[in-house]
Order: C-alpha cells, then structure tokens, then sequence
C-alpha cells in the first residue's frame, strides 16, 4: 500500500471513529495490509492482576495463525512483554528468542510486531502488535505506521474517557441543577419542569392534576428559638416525612424558604372535590408530629396546606401555583382565628 492510499484510508477511517471499538478494527485490517502479516491485534494490559486480554483481533489466514479475540493469558509470559523489556520491538525469529514462552509454542509465530499504547496521562494501556506464522521481512515504514497507530488508538482512549467523564458530569450537573441542595428533594426548577409536563400529559389522557401548596407555619420561630442549624434540620426532616408519606407517581419539591409543592394525578371519573380534600389531609397529617432533631426536640402542629384542580386547559404554572397559595393562606388565616378564639 503507498503513502497516498494510506492516507486516504486513513481519512476515511479516522473522521467516523465515533469510539475505540469502531476505530481499532479499521486500524488492525490497515495495518495488516502495511505489515503483511496475518494477524493483528490490540491487547489490554492489567498489570495488577498480571493478565492480558486481546481486546480485537483481526486474522487473514486464521488455518495457519488465529489470534483469538477475547482471549487472556499471563501478561509476565507475553511476547508483547518480553518485546518491551527487551526494547525489542520487532522479532523475526520469535522461535529463537523466547522459545519458552508459551504463547510461542501454542500459536506458532515466527514474526512478532509490537508497540505500547499510552494514554495521553501516561497510563500504560496495552499493545498493538502484528504477527505470523513465518519469519519475514517488515519494512521501517511499516515500524513507523504501527507507532502512528498506537498513537492514534492513545488518543481515542483519552477522547473517550474525556467523553464518559463529560457524560458523568452533565448527570451530575443535571441531578445537583434540579435538586435543593438542604433537602435533596426536587427544587423549583425541576417542580416546574415536571408539572409542565404532568399537565400536558393531562391534556392528552383527560386526567386531573392536583397541587397542594405547603407553608410551614411558626418555621421563623423555630429559628429564632432553637437556632438555624435546627431549622435546616427540620426542614431536611419535613422533606423526608413528605417524601415518605406520598403515593407512589406523586412529585414533591421545595418551592423555597419554608414552602414545599405537591402534585398528582388522578382519574378523570372521580369527584375533584374528594381528591382535594384527601390530599389536604394527609399532607396536614404528614407534616404534624414529633420531630426529633438531635439536641432539639419539639412537637410541632402542622403545616397550613392549599389544594387546588388545574383546568382542562391549564398550562400556567405560576398561576396554577398562584391559585394554590391562596388555598392555603385561607387555611392559614383559620388556623390562626382558632387559635386566638380558644
């Protein structure tokens, strides 16, 4: 194969290669048409573990030499690692040189080609090595195209673990951008992302959606009288009550400060007046209780609670939530009134 048709494969291979495994088996058939040899190969090298493992394989005359693809065997017997502690990267009389090895008598190479693969950090990741069942001649050139090619199979490594790392981070990013970062429940932002589409799905199935509006009444109280450190700890407790307590499909968030959201759906058929009022129920019922708190204790009665039934056609969060603020400051406003009459 000249330089040029080289080139031109190459060009073709390279700018397709999403990953390692649809670079590295259009690098081993290239290099066997550079090398002529009938058999090339990528190894991965655990080193703790002392094992290889040939990751791909490619064999033109699998009768006379088949590398088999998945294989492990002993690193300390490999011809790649006698290749490297001799600073001998290629061996035309394999039989001769390291005759003991194992790998030698089982698969009968007589040519061996080998190059190190390392990461762009340094990390030794394993070979890239061409072999045959006879002793012949390889050209420098092609010496220097299975260096290029460990090169390349290098960085693919670094782009791909730079891409899974990327990956992990945008989950990670995305998880911590929708999350309250005291409670770890959902936040506003992820409350009305997932209402937008609750109500949308709504539309579609002629579900009802209901939302219920938390105001943790007495919460300055409890800070000024127990300390803030107490506050985030009860909100942290609360969050978990609420997120224990509620039906399996139901979404809780924190809006802020001392308010938590609720929604959910239910069927169309029944009465939107009875979901309400059940709703309103066991948020109150989830949210009273003892609450144990480290060093602080106390009982605390209740939090005020609004529930309200979006419109067939209600898309407007902030209006829906609206809505549902106001349900719940009426019941503020007669939890204080009885109160003050007792």
């Amino acid at each position: 194969m000249n330089d040029l048709s080289l080139l031109n494969r190459l060009a073709d291979v390279v700018p397709e290669a999403e990953r390692l495994d649809s670079l590295v088996p259009a690098l081993l058939a290239l290099l066997q048409s550079v090398t002529g040899l009938e058999s090339t190969y990528l190894t991965r090298v655990d080193t703790e573990k002392g094992t290889q493992t040939i990751l791909f394989s490619n064999n033109t005359d699998a009768q006379h030499l088949a590398i088999p693809q998945g294989s492990v065997g002993p690193w300390e017997d490999s011809l790649c690692k006698r290749a490297m502690d001799e600073s001998r990267p290629i061996s035309l009389n394999v039989s001769q040189q390291w005759g003991d090895s194992l790998a030698v008598s089982g698969l009968h190479i007589e040519t061996f080609l080998s190059h190190a693969i390392w990461t762009g950090e340094g990390e030794f990741y394993g070979t890239l090595c061409a072999a045959s069942p006879r002793s012949q001649p390889v050209s420098d050139e092609a010496q220097h195209i299975l260096g290029l090619f460990s090169h390349l199979i290098g960085r693919q490594l670094d782009h791909d673990r730079l891409l899974v790392r990327l990956q992990r981070e945008n989950l990670e990013f995305s998880h911590f951008a929708l999350t309250d970062p005291l409670t770890g429940i959902p936040n506003r932002r992820a409350f009305d992302r997932e209402l937008d589409r609750a109500l949308a799905g709504a539309q579609r199935s002629d579900d009802q959606v209901h939302l219920g509006f938390i105001d943790l009444d007495g919460f300055k109280a409890i800070n000024d009288e127990y300390g803030h450190d107490a506050g985030d700890r009860f909100l942290i407790a609360m969050a978990g009550q609420l997120k224990r307590g509620l039906r399996d499909g139901d979404f809780v968030a924190r809006y802020g400060g001392d308010e938590f959201v609720v929604f959910g759906t239910a069927p169309a058929e029944i009465d939107p007046s009875r979901v309400r009022t059940q709703l309103v129920e066991r948020l109150s019922r989830l949210t009273l209780g003892q609450f144990d708190l480290g060093s602080v204790s106390f009982d605390y009665p209740g939090a005020s609670v609004g529930v309200v039934t979006a419109g067939d056609d209600e898309r407007d969060i902030d209006a829906l939530v609206a809505r549902a603020d106001a349900e719940m400051y009426q019941q503020k406003t007669a939890r204080r009134k009885a109160r003050q009459s007792r």
